[in-house]
Parts: C-alpha cells; sequence; structure tokens
C-alpha cells in the first residue's frame, strides 16, 4: 500500500478528519519524508506511539499567520532550524551568503532566518501565549548551553532563552520526544517536566535542582575566555550517557539553565525500528514543480548503518550531538531497505554509501562501554589507539558482501568517510583488501586534514606518519589487484595550531605528492566544538594550555593559498606566506621551490618588448606566407585557364 505524506495544510488536516493536532511541526528545511532527515524521524515516531503530527515547513517568518494554519496543537509545537544549523547553511566561512540551499525546493536561498530556531519560537510565542514550544534539532542541541557564535563573534545565551521554548531536546532525540509526548498527555504541566534525560529546561528554583554540577555563571563566561574554556571542559566530559551528570548554568535573575544527563543510545532492535517506519523516502509531491529538494540527491541510494562516532575530532561537533558510542543496524533491517531500493524505477544499480559519521564504525571501541561508558579523559583513537581498542572489520565486511549480492545490485560505494587509523589498528587487511576491490570507483576520499604533527595534536588526528602507511598500503592493494585507483586527501586551513610554518609544510607535502586539490576547507568554527573554543579563547580547553589561532583573514588567505601555490592567482599571497614564514628556499628554480622568482619591472618591460616584436614578426611572415599562397593559387588558376 502506497504510504501517505504527513499533512502540510489544512486541507490535509480536514481531509484527515483530524480538528485538533496533537503536535503542530514547524521546520527550517523542505517537508522530506526520509530518515536522513531529523524532522521525518520525529514525526513518523510519534505517529506510530498514537499522536497526530502536521508539518508546517519553512513558514513566512514575517507572517505571525504562517505558523497559525493548523490552530493551536493539543499538547505543543515542536520546533527545528533544520538538518544543518541555519547559519552554516546560509554563510561560507567567509561570512558570504551562500547562493544556494539543498534543503529547499529548488535549491533556493532565502526561505528559512538566520538563527531559525530561535525566530519560529519567538513567532509561536506571539500568538500562543502558553503552548508549550519543544525546540530540538542540530541548531538547537548543539547551542543547548552558552555557546561561542562565530557570526555575531560574540557568547550567546543558551537557545531555550533566546528562543522562548519551554523544553529543549539535544542529541537526536527519539527516547527523548516519546517521553515528552507521554508526560504532556498524562496532564503534566510543561515546566514540572524536569526529568526527561536528553533535555534542557530552566527554572527559577534553584532548590529543586537535584545532583547538579554548577558551571561558572553565563557573565563570566561571556566576559572571560578562561572561564568560557573551562566551562565548555566540563561539558565536554558530560556528554556521555553512562557517566554524565547533570549541569547548571546560572543567568542573572536567578535564572537556571538545566541540563539533564544524555539520553541512552538506541539498541540494535529500537534502530531497526526507527528506520522500519512508513517512510515516503522523498521530498513532498508538491515540490516537484519547483524542482525538487536536492538535497535528496545525495541519500536516495545510501544506507545508513551506524550512528555515533569515537574518533574524537576536535573541529566536529558528533561528541556533543550523537555521542561517542557506535549504534548500529541489524544486517536485516539495512538489506530491507537496500532491496526496496532496488525496486524503485530510477534505480541504476549503485548503492551510493553504507556507513554514517564514520563509515568502518560498526562496533563500539572497547566491551567498558556498553557498561560504564566512553573514558572521559581519554579519546580511543588518539594520540595512538587505545590498548582496550578493539578494532574489527569482520560484520561490515559481511555486511558489505551481502549488499553486493543482492539482485539487481551493480556497485556499493562507500562515501562516508573512513578512519585509516582505525583500519590499520585491525591486524587483518581483508578490508582493505576488499574496499580496493569492490566498493571505490577511481579514487577514495580520505581525510588526514594536515600533514603537521603539531596542528594534528589540536585537530584530534592521527600523526602523519599513520596516513603516509596507509598511503604505502592503499596503492600496495591496488597494484595487487591490478587496478590504477587513487586517493585524494581532504584538507583544513586555519585550524588552531596553525601557523604560517606548518601551512608551508602542508604546501611541501603537496608539492612532493604531485597534488593540488581544487577545493580547500578553511577552518569554521561552529557551535560546541573543541576547535571552536580554541578559536574563540586561545586555549586548549582539555589543558587549558595557550594555543595559537589564525583570526586575520589576510593570514587565513595565506594560508589557504599556499595548499593551492599552483594557482597563479595565489602567486602575490604565496610569495608573501613565504617570506613571512622565512622559507625564501623555496621560491627559485629547483625541483623543491613552490613558485619561481617574481620577475623585475626591466624584465617584464623585456618581455613586454620582445612580446610586442615577435608578435611584428609574426604579423609580417603571416602577410608574407599569405601573399605567397595568393600567388600560387593564382598560377595554378590561370594553368588552368589555358588548357580549357
Amino acid at each position: 500500500m502506497k504510504q501517505d505524506f504527513l499533512p502540510i495544510c489544512r486541507k490535509d488536516m480536514e481531509e484527515r478528519n483530524i480538528t485538533q493536532f496533537d503536535f503542530v511541526y514547524v521546520i527550517g528545511d523542505a517537508y522530506v519524508d526520509h530518515p536522513s532527515f531529523g524532522h521525518a524521524i520525529i514525526s513518523r515516531l510519534l505517529e506510530a506511539h498514537g499522536y497526530t503530527v502536521g508539518i508546517i515547513s519553512q513558514p513566512d517568518w514575517k507572517q505571525k499567520e504562517s505558523i497559525a494554519i493548523y490552530g493551536e496543537p493539543r499538547l505543543a509545537f515542536l520546533v527545528s532550524g533544520g538538518n544543518m544549523d541555519s547559519m552554516v547553511n546560509h554563510y561560507s566561512v567567509s561570512k558570504r551568503l551562500r547562493e544556494k540551499d539543498a534543503y529547499t525546493p529548488g535549491g533556493v536561498m532565502g526561505k528559512r532566518p538566520d538563527y531559525a530556531t530561535v525566530v519560529y519560537g519567538n513567532l509561536i510565542r506571539q500568538v500562543y501565549r502558553k503552548t508549550p514550544i519543544l525546540i530540538g534539532g542540530v541548531e538547537a542541541s548543539l547551542r543547548r548551553l552558552a555557546h561561542y557564535d562565530y557570526w555575531s563573534n560574540k557568547v550567546k545565551r543558551s537557545i531555550l532563552l533566546d528562543s522562548g521554548a519551554d523544553i529543549l531536546m539535544y542529541g537526536m532525540g527519539e527516547h527523548s520526544v516519546i517521553e515528552l509526548a507521554e508526560a504532556l498527555d498524562s496532564g503534566l504541566a510543561v515546566e514540572d517536566i524536569t526529568f526527561v534525560r536528553g533535555t534542557v529546561y530552566k527554572t527559577r528554583k534553584k532548590e529543586d535542582i537535584y545532583d547538579g554540577v554548577f558551571l561558572p555563571e553565563f557573565e563570566r563566561v561571556k566576559e572571560e575566555k578562561r572561564a568560557y574554556a573551562e566551562s565548555f571542559r566540563v561539558q565536554y566530559e558530560n556528554t556521555d550517557p553512562f557517566s554524565g551528570k547533570c549541569l547548571v548554568e546560572t543567568y542573572p535573575n536567578q535564572i537556571y539553565v538545566v541540563q539533564n544527563p544524555p539520553a541512552e543510545p538506541l539498541t540494535q532492535e529500537e534502530m531497526d525500528d526507527v528506520y522500519d517506519l512508513p517512510y515516503c523516502h522523498t521530498y513532498h509531491p508538491s515540490y516537484e514543480a519547483l524542482g525538487g529538494v536536492p538535497a535528496i540527491a545525495e541519500v536516495r541510494f545510501s544506507l545508513t548503518s551506524n550512528r555515533g562516532c569515537f574518533g574524537g575530532c576536535s573541529f566536529c561537533a558528533l561528541t556533543f550531538h550523537q555521542g561517542r558510542i557506535i549504534q548500529t543496524r541489524s544486517h536485516e533491517s539495512i538489506l530491507k531497505e537496500g532491496k526496496r531500493m532496488t525496486e524503485e524505477k530510477d534505480f541504476k544499480g549503485y548503492l551510493h554509501d553504507v556507513g554514517g559519521p564514520t563509515a568502518n564504525f560498526r562496533r563500539p571501541s572497547c566491551q567498558k562501554q556498553l557498561q560504564t561508558g566512553v573514558c572521559i579523559n581519554r579519546q580511543c583513537l588518539f594520540p595512538e589507539p587505545c590498548k582496550n581498542l578493539h578494532a574489527d572489520h569482520r560484520d561490515y565486511l559481511a555486511l558489505l558482501r551481502k549488499l553486493r549480492s543482492l539482485p539487481g545490485v551493480k556497485k556499493v560505494f562507500i562515501r562516508s568517510g573512513i578512519r585509516f587509523d582505525y583500519l590499520l589498528a585491525d591486524p587483518d587487511r581483508t578490508f582493505l583488501s576488499e574496499l580496493c576491490e569492490y566498493h571505490v570507483s577511481g579514487q577514495l576520499k580520505v581525510a588526514p586534514e594536515h600533514i603537521s604533527d603539531q596542528v594534528l595534536k589540536y585537530m584530534g588526528k592521527p600523526k602523519a606518519a599513520i596516513y603516509h602507511q596507509f598511503v604505502r598500503e592503499y596503492e600496495a592493494a591496488n597494484r595487487k589487484l591490478e587496478k590504477k585507483q587513487y586517493l585524494v586527501p581532504y584538507l583544513m586551513s586555519s585550524h588552531p595550531g596553525s601557523r604560517l610554518q606548518e601551512a608551508v609544510e602542508l604546501a611541501e607535502f603537496l608539492r612532493d605528492l604531485g597534488y593540488m586539490p581544487q577545493q580547500v576547507q578553511d577552518f569554521y568554527p561552529t557551535p560546541s566544538t573543541i576547535s571552536t573554543c580554541m578559536y574563540y579563547t586561545g586555549l586548549d580547553p582539555r589543558t587549558m594550555q595557550p594555543v595559537y589561532v589564525a583570526r586575520n583573514p589576510h593570514e587565513k588567505a595565506m594560508q589557504r593559498a599556499l595548499i593551492q601555490y599552483r594557482d597563479p592567482k595565489n602567486y602575490s599571497l604565496v610569495k608573501e606566506a613565504l617570506i613571512k614564514a622565512k622559507r625564501t628556499d623555496l621560491i627559485g628554480f629547483g625541483s623543491k621551490c613552490l613558485i619561481r622568482p617574481e620577475k623585475t619591472p626591466e624584465q617584464k618591460k623585456s618581455n613586454r618588448n620582445f612580446n610586442k616584436d615577435s608578435d611584428k614578426n609574426s604579423q609580417s611572415q603571416n602577410r608574407k606566407q599569405s601573399q605567397k599562397s595568393f600567388e600560387k593559387h593564382k598560377r595554378i588558376r590561370n594553368v588552368h585557364k589555358k588548357k580549357k
């Protein structure tokens, strides 16, 4: 039976004979009923538990009527800014407005406001003064406590306060939203729901806060960078559902923002149930005339295998959102979805991805995590793989083999990132061999991010020697298979800890590699990452030691230019960077030089004159040649005339 989309307008509501929705879900994205979109999971999960949900997608935030199309919901409004933070969605790292929004019909930009969750929450509050508002999604999750906002260059309050919401759900939200729904449905007042894990609430009753760890007060955090770093460290140490504590942030006028411990991870059975909900697996048909929703292209024929990541990259917010404990779907669940994909009329035989945040994580890093959670002061892979790490690809290999054997499947790609250090930690190289043989098409994208051990230390990435080892083994595996397949390294410029000297080191690596990347990612300070904390405070919150930060736009431009030193447009920046880094030995004609010396004015003038003379001589020769050709043609023509 064909599955229906959830209601998106008053007409849909009336056709279903619904007089009042239990929940009205306001979202910053187009409505895409696919499990890669958070709003689809939450709305379908609520529906499966017997609640009715009406969708308001990308309302006109300048019109109050846009969020009142269904009237007041029985239980609450749900609000999400979308699959991305609205500011990252709108602006590049240079704070320029992006041209396209992949989560909007036709890719049109400007269909959601900046700080969408805050704007939507306040819009609802203007119309419905008492109705509970529950906010969630990436934007809310990563801004749940005081946070540095790169776009305004300020420390902002918890988004719970600025949005006017009653409760914030952080993390993926499946457990939290059902507990909240049941509590509201039982008649509990929203201000009394203070016990749900994975939520943040506000209160004036300090005496009701049980066993809370008090963070530095907001006013201190806002003014003192060291206090900000100290607060962030405590937050980072309490992201685990087994060991995490209740955290409390104090605001003026005796307002307390309280973060309950994280929700427990989903079991495999629960994960299977979430992905088995009756999704339509595409965008709402009303968007077809507008060109559809571009974001569906990347996920339509991709399979989610896992959640969570114990990789611990400093610039990634996954620790704060999905957590470090791996959660997986069963083979049966994934194969069922893969088989459904093969039956779609547009399926060409290619599964685009089988993965998650890190594709080759299909199990917890060690058995201890399942009982006591992840270590507070230790990473699983950094700076070296933990002695308790159990690197094992057998389950992932078995899954990939089953997917390859599905009727109609020609190729199964792996496009999610793989952790090459985890791959090397596995003594069995079968996965590497089968990766090269079956799951790469010409090139494999990997993310060493940098090549300087000094910078990699701050990034939380393995040392450069590990990447070099992986390169050697990858090339050897392809030679054995008689395949010509290449590695495409993702690289990042201007990360905290990177000076011009380290940027030059990266340029030298690319020189020796004979490769110039077409795209380079400047470090982007997004909420709730260790790297963003370093960028703002100049301190590494893990050690409280100072760290160098490139904030000047011109220096950032030089670091970026060094990675693309072969581009003629970057010559001046590269030259300036090499001089400032005292590496003029790389300016010259030798094989190790990055750029050649710039010509003197006299040489440029001489070249211009030479070019002019060359042009004149060339033009003169061309005229003489043309005249000779014309005279020859004329003689031949006269001969033919005489013969006639």
